[in-house]
């Protein structure tokens, strides 16, 4: 089996894959890339048992095989090469030989058959979903799932879709993130909860993408195809909790400022608050809001008073602030509503403008208890 590929080319399809491969993988053979060869068609997969991404790309060759490549040692040896095109061939001494303009490189190989048989999806339902709208619906609402192991449910992000919306959420029981489109649907309702790590790598991935990407799923599994590159992984079984139920509908206390201005005030704040509870208070009075925190035990304090526009009762309210920054930092517009009702009860968090058409934000944030 012998190939010849582009060094740059190769190493950026790798660096895609190789963000599934774990630190401390139980079975070895997780260690490695898959290499598929089929005449000028090279295959490439890495998995975790949980999830396996596979990418295809054009080499010059005739000739088939399979074979299993040392991961960390290929892409160590790719990073160093200037671009230029390389020659891989396998030897008989079970290694694959490497050679550049420079020199020659031999890697020990594992047979292709050891790795672990990517998962057929039977009977799935089918959409399509752009690129760049698939990677901003998981970083608006990501940051907001669990890490509790004993609730695995919440340790991801849960895909809602009907034939009028696609809706995604995120929550860990403090804070709580919807994201809906309105101007995308699926061709029949359904729901899923997809784990935190393939998420993660389809938003690096798809930011900014214009492509198509169609994401086939059934009762365990899920699969992204997009570009060259298919991934397939296990979804996390459960029942979500109802989301809408703790999402309050009266909140007839209404808040609208400057998001920056605000965002920055809660930091400085933050960090004359206490180091447990993270509390900083809201006070809310006519077109003023009053936010300050206080950590007794070091006898630090700070307040600042921010002009808002306020249509309600007079309220002090209580945040964890590391949840309102976290929330504030993830939207992109000018100006945030905070809808409220009485002081124990969660807030709602939403941007006031910079949405594109049929994008729907919903924040919600738990209130702390004041100290009074």
């Amino acid at each position: 089996m012998k190939f010849i590929v582009s060094s740059s080319y190769l190493l950026k399809q790798l660096q895609v894959l190789g963000g599934i491969i774990n630190n401390n993988n139980t079975l070895p053979i997780l260690d490695n890339f898959l290499f598929n060869l089929d005449s000028n068609l090279l295959t490439v997969s890495a998995s975790d048992l949980e999830t396996t991404i596979s990418s295809k790309l054009e080499v010059e060759s005739s000739e088939k095989g399979s074979i299993c490549v040392p991961a960390r040692l290929l892409l160590d040896t790719l990073k160093t090469f200037s671009e230029q095109p390389l020659t891989f061939t396998v030897e008989e001494n079970n290694t694959i030989e490497i050679s550049s303009s420079h020199g020659k490189y031999a890697l020990a190989y594992a047979s292709g058959e050891e790795f672990p048989s990517e998962i057929e999806l039977q009977d799935p339902n089918t959409t399509t979903i752009l690129g760049d709208v698939l990677a901003t619906a998981i970083s608006k609402t990501i940051f907001a799932a669990g890490n509790d192991d004993l609730r695995p449910v919440m340790s991801g992000v849960f895909f809602q879709f009907s034939t009028d919306s696609l809706t995604f959420v995120a929550t860990d029981a403090h804070k709580l993130v919807k994201y809906t489109r309105e101007d995308i649907s699926a061709s029949e309702a359904t729901e899923f909860i997809m784990p935190k790590k393939p998420l993660n790598l389809l938003k690096s991935i798809l930011a900014g993408s214009e492509e198509e990407v169609t994401i086939e799923y059934n009762e365990s599994n899920a699969k992204f195809s997009f570009d060259n590159t298919e991934m397939i992984c296990r979804l996390i079984d459960g029942k979500y909790p109802n989301y809408e139920a703790v999402i309050p509908k009266e909140n007839p206390n209404k808040l609208s400022i400057d998001r920056n201005q605000f965002l920055n005030s809660v930091r400085r704040i933050s960090i004359f608050s206490n180091k447990t509870t993270h509390q900083i208070r809201l006070k809310i009075a006519g077109a003023e809001l009053n936010i300050s925190a206080e950590d007794i035990d070091y006898s630090n304090k700070a307040e600042e008073r921010l002009t808002c526009d306020y249509q309600g009762d007079d309220m002090q309210i209580g945040f964890n602030s590391r949840f309102l920054t976290e929330m504030l930092n993830n939207l992109s517009s000018d100006e945030v509503s905070l809808e409220m009702s009485l002081p124990n009860r969660a807030g709602i968090l939403t941007p006031v403008d910079g949405l594109d058409e049929g994008e729907v934000v919903t924040m919600l944030v738990m209130p702390v208890m004041l100290n009074s």
